[in-house]
Parts: structure tokens; C-alpha cells; sequence
């Protein structure tokens, strides 16, 4: 039976993973940088929990805490002069090269020194070079590169270069979660109507899963992407995929998309941003009409003491001493129950019978029609009844909203 572990995979979202190596306790293996035996033997020893996505492979550790890997005091600086690794590089230099536009603007994000950006410049021969790395320590400025010593923002930083390709080689890796990396590099780019190339490379690790390699597991490197979960990874974006390869033997993956446009995202924005709005006028708005109810003599009672009744009392500010308000509630189970957090005491509906009120506020808008029909089915006296709608306390009989009729019956 498989030991099913809830947990988010960091690659394709999906919650159910299976252990896959528990590695104890082990020192950092690239960012120690220890300079004697003796603070060697003394380094914080870490959990290396690696589970696996049961969706689409993904191994990650499920121990991982980014604030324990020092990359500000030592950058993950990566070997990369040896001649089969340098000339991967410039294979991958000549295919992004020939997929940019004439005089491109290309952002490299994690660019440590910049030395990839800086050969893929000279493969292109024109355009802008940007590396983002807050750990490299080195800032440049020339005519065609530049090296930020600072973090990507993607709202920020896409509004002010609005460049053709995103790149970051051998970062993803070390991220407490790639997948919400790459979600908001997409998001981004599409509310600022932006379709950027994207291109990633990380390690892939296919050929450890196959001949049960350990050295691979370590803690800087917190993500390890199959072929299988790197391609789940992408292709969850709103994008086209120009191409997915792995290259060095085998031992990397790397992938080129082209990001498109994200019209229910846009649509999501503006529906919240609409709510927001209207949740602010609410709480300025509703609170100044019960006061002006209650300046003119109104009395007041509120049909539904739990729930959205008392969500009611607490969104606007009723569950104060000095505001007169009866509450009812149509379920005797919680009759002589308290409005959660409040000092109002839940009477039974025939109350409004015996201590008739002017206005009976409806916060449950949803049965508000069969809330006015058991009104009128009991004969309880009313002047007004006011329900919750734009913002603003609205007659359920006067004004326009629509929760009057259900199931082709209105009420009048």
C-alpha cells in the first residue's frame, strides 16, 4: 500500500506524494564553503526528505527551508568551463539566437556573473542584456549588458524592459516553489499585454531515478525535475511550446515557450478589483444608513443570528452596546443562542408579533424570498425590509437586485 503524503508538488500542483528518500541529517553540500577542519565538522546538520509527485514525478523535500541556504555570503557558483559543458552552452546560445527578434531586449534572471548572457549577446550581435542576481556581487553596465545585483520582480521589472525573452538556467531548482515562480512571470507578463519567450534549464533527473544515483540529493537543491515533470510544469501555462529537449547526456532538460494571453485571468482581476470596491463602499455605506434609521426611530431587527447574520453584525459594525436591535431567527434550535461575538440574543421569529419593528434587515440575500414569504406567511408587521446589494441596504420590494424571484415566482 502506498504511504500517500498531502502535499503540493511544486511542479504541476498536485497534492499526493509517495516517500522517496529520507537522507537524514546532512550538512549543506555547495554553500558551506567551511575554510578549517574543525567549522567543517561543526556545520548545521539539515533534513533531506525527498518525497515524489504521484501525478507527474516531480522529487522535491518536503524538509526545505530556503532561509537556511546562504546564498548571499557564498553564490551557488556552478563549474562551467569544461569543453562539453561550454560547448552545450553555445549550442543553446545559437538556438535562442536564432528565435529572437531583430534587436531584442533579453532578461536573465539568476545570471550569476552574467557569462552565459554575456555569450549569448555576442551570438546575437545587437539588442539589450539584462542579468538579475542579487547574490553575484558584480554589477555591470555596457552598451549591450547589463547585471543587476538585485532580485527579478516581475510586475516591476516587465513593465520597465517589456523584453522578448525571460531566460533562467539552473535556478528553478533551488526555489522553495518553481511552479508559483513561473505562474507569476505568466500572470504578469498578461496584465501588462506582454507574450514573452520563456526559457528554462534545470537538471534533469531521469538517468538518477534509472541507476539509483544518491549523490544527486542534496539540500541547496530543492527541486528535481524528470523529463515528465518539467514538461507538466510548462505546458500548465497559458503558452506555446516551441520545444522541450533534454541535452548534456541526458543530465539537463531545458524548454522553450512562447506565453499567450490570459483573458480569464484579466477577467478574474477585474471581478475582484469590482468586489473590493464594492466591499469598501459597503462598510462606509451600511453602517451610515442603520444610523440614520435609527436617528429617525426606526426600530430594527435582524432575521438570522449565525452565519451570514452574524457576519452581518460584525462586517458593519453593529456589534456595539449602544445600537438597539432586535434578532430573530426562523431555526428554534438557536433561539436563546447569542449572535456569535456579540451581546445580541436570538429570539424566535414570533417575537416580531409581540415587539413589532419598523425595518427587518435580511442579511442572507440567497433565501431572502423565502425569508419575505414566511414574513408574510406568519402576518409579522413591517414597514421596510432591507437586504444587503451593491454596497448599499436596498428595499427588497422597491429596488432593482435579483433576489426577488425564484423559479419564475416574484414576490410583490
Amino acid at each position: 500500500m502506498v504511504n500517500l503524503i498531502p502535499s503540493p508538488c511544486l511542479a504541476c500542483g498536485f497534492h499526493g506524494a509517495m516517500p522517496l528518500f529520507d537522507g537524514g541529517l546532512q550538512p549543506l553540500a555547495t554553500l558551506g564553503w567551511p575554510d578549517n577542519a574543525e567549522s567543517s565538522l561543526q556545520m548545521e546538520r539539515l533534513r533531506l526528505d525527498f518525497i515524489r509527485c504521484l501525478r507527474c514525478g516531480h522529487i522535491y523535500n518536503q524538509a526545505f527551508e530556503y532561509q537556511q541556504v546562504p546564498y548571499v555570503k557564498h553564490p551557488n557558483l556552478m563549474y562551467n568551463q569544461a569543453s562539453l559543458w561550454q560547448a552545450h552552452q553555445q549550442a543553446i546560445c545559437q538556438r535562442l539566437a536564432a528565435a529572437l527578434p531583430e534587436d531584442p531586449v533579453v532578461i536573465e534572471i539568476g545570471c550569476g556573473s552574467g557569462g552565459f548572457l554575456k555569450q549569448l549577446a555576442q551570438h546575437v550581435g545587437c539588442g539589450q542584456f539584462i542579468g538579475f542576481d542579487p547574490n553575484s556581487g558584480t554589477s555591470l553596465d555596457s552598451d549591450r549588458v547589463s547585471l543587476r545585483p538585485e532580485l527579478f520582480v516581475p510586475a516591476k521589472h516587465l513593465a520597465a524592459y517589456q523584453p522578448d525573452l525571460i531566460l533562467s538556467r539552473h535556478v528553478l531548482e533551488h526555489l522553495i516553489n518553481p511552479l508559483a515562480f513561473i505562474q507569476e512571470l505568466a500572470f504578469a507578463s498578461s496584465l501588462l499585454g506582454q507574450q514573452p519567450s520563456l526559457f528554462f534549464e534545470v537538471p534533469c533527473v531521469d538517468r538518477v531515478l534509472a541507476f539509483g544515483r544518491l549523490e544527486d540529493l542534496y539540500y541547496e537543491h530543492n527541486s528535481h525535475f524528470t523529463s515528465h515533470s518539467f514538461k507538466a510544469m510548462l505546458q500548465s501555462l497559458d503558452c506555446r511550446v516551441e520545444s522541450i529537449e533534454t541535452g548534456y547526456n541526458q543530465e539537463v532538460i531545458f524548454g522553450l515557450i512562447k506565453l499567450e494571453p490570459m483573458p480569464l485571468a484579466r477577467q478574474i482581476v477585474a471581478e475582484t478589483e469590482n468586489f473590493s470596491q464594492l466591499a469598501r463602499a459597503a462598510r462606509q455605506h451600511i453602517p451610515i444608513q442603520i444610523r440614520s434609521l435609527l436617528t429617525a426611530g426606526k426600530r430594527l431587527a435582524l432575521w438570522g443570528g449565525t452565519g451570514k447574520g452574524a457576519a452581518f453584525v460584525h462586517h458593519f459594525g453593529l456589534d456595539l452596546p449602544h445600537i438597539p436591535m432586535l434578532v430573530v431567527d426562523s431555526d428554534p434550535d438557536k433561539v436563546g443562542s447569542y449572535v456569535p461575538g456579540s451581546q445580541y440574543r436570538i429570539s424566535p421569529r414570533q417575537l416580531l408579533l409581540e415587539e413589532p419593528v419598523d425595518t427587518i434587515l435580511i442579511p442572507a440575500q440567497w433565501r431572502a424570498q423565502d425569508i419575505v414569504l414566511e414574513i408574510q406567511a406568519a402576518g409579522i408587521p413591517y414597514q421596510q425590509l432591507l437586504l444587503e446589494h451593491q454596497g448599499q441596504l436596498v428595499d427588497f420590494f422597491n429596488a432593482e437586485h435579483p433576489y426577488r424571484q425564484i423559479f419564475g415566482h416574484a414576490l410583490d
